[in-house]
Parts: structure tokens; sequence; C-alpha cells
């Protein structure tokens, strides 16, 4: 059975946004354009509006992606960790993991584009909540101290916040990988229970 042109172009477009992902990431995407990267990915300009019919729109679309792909990734390990307080560690630390790829391009290129900072603020704010979640679950089986859940969450929506703005590279040197994975171990540290 023949793919049917909806399936070819769907897989297109995820082929060229995978392949900007790994691009943005390597190289910031704020001095590229269009011609740039149809020329670094070896395709056509028509190739880039199957993805998107402006550079603003499609850097959006791959940030998007990004941090689709990431949320994934992150969720999955989530998954395999059954225990309630090794779940918001592993949490963090899988977040950590995701951002190592992106170098210090990406992350400077990705405050200066309001779009695109705009969906890097809207899925801190989806961590966010997600480590508030987390809280209350180790909490209800007794596997963490009894913290206030809500303020947890917004505590570390705060540093993730200053992470992403780069207030936390600018005091402490550490990219935004590392400031994930020492968030991880503040938050596991402070939510230990007391023996």
């Amino acid at each position: 059975m023949r793919n049917r042109p909806d399936d070819v172009r769907t897989e297109r477009r995820t082929r060229v946004l995978d392949e900007l992902v790994e691009l943005f990431l390597r190289e910031g995407f704020a001095a590229f354009t269009l011609e740039d990267l149809a020329r670094r990915l070896r395709c056509s300009k028509s190739t880039l509006y199957v993805v998107a019919t402006s550079k603003e729109q499609l850097v959006a679309a791959v940030v998007r992606r990004f941090f689709q792909r990431a949320t994934s990734a992150v969720e999955a390990r989530l998954e395999r960790t059954g225990d309630p307080a090794d779940r918001l560690t592993a949490y963090l630390e899988a977040v950590s993991t995701e951002l190592r790829a992106a170098r210090p391009a990406f992350f400077r290129d990705l405050a200066g584009h309001p779009p695109a900072r705009a969906i890097y603020e809207t899925n801190t704010r989806h961590a966010a909540a997600r480590v508030q979640q987390l809280v209350v679950e180790g909490v209800r089986a007794g596997r963490m101290r009894d913290l206030d859940a809500a303020f947890v969450g917004a505590a570390v929506e705060q540093v993730m916040t200053a992470i992403h703005r780069g207030d936390i590279a600018g005091r402490t040197g550490l990219g935004d990988a590392q400031a994930y994975r020492e968030l991880a171990r503040l938050v596991a540290a402070a939510l230990a229970p007391s023996c």
C-alpha cells in the first residue's frame, strides 16, 4: 500500500522539524535565514514551508517540537520510576538530561525571541505544576516531608524561571542542565522525611 500524500507530508514535516531541533540546539537560530537553513538541511525552501510559512513561525514550531520531545522523554523516565520519593528527583534529573544537548547559543536566542521565550515559559509553568503533583503524591505515600506542595511548586517555578532567564548561570556559572540537576538535589533533600 502506498503512502497517502498527507502521510508523506507529515513524515517530511516531522523529519525536518527533528533536524532543525538538533541544529538549533547546537548553534542557536537567530543568525540563520531560511536560505541558510535550507542549505544546512540540504533541502529547498519549499520543504521548510511545509513546516511553517515564515522564519518566526518556523522557530516557534521547532521550539515546540523540542519541548514536546523533551516532555515525552521526561515522562517516559518518570514511568519507569515507581517509588514516590524518587519520582521528583527522577523528573528534575530527566529535565536536566533533556536540556543538556542545548548549547548557550540556543538559550540566548530563546531569550531574545518573544514567541520562543513564551513557549519556554509555558513549558516551565507546566513543569512546575508537575513538580507540585509529584510532591502531593510523595507526601500522600508518606515518602516525603509534609511541606505545602503549592509552595514547593511555586518556589521551583521561580528557580526554573531564573534558570531560563540566565540569572542562575550569571550568579553560579551553571548551565541550564546543571542548574536543574542541582535543583533536583536541593528539592529532594528538602523533602526527605526526617528520621
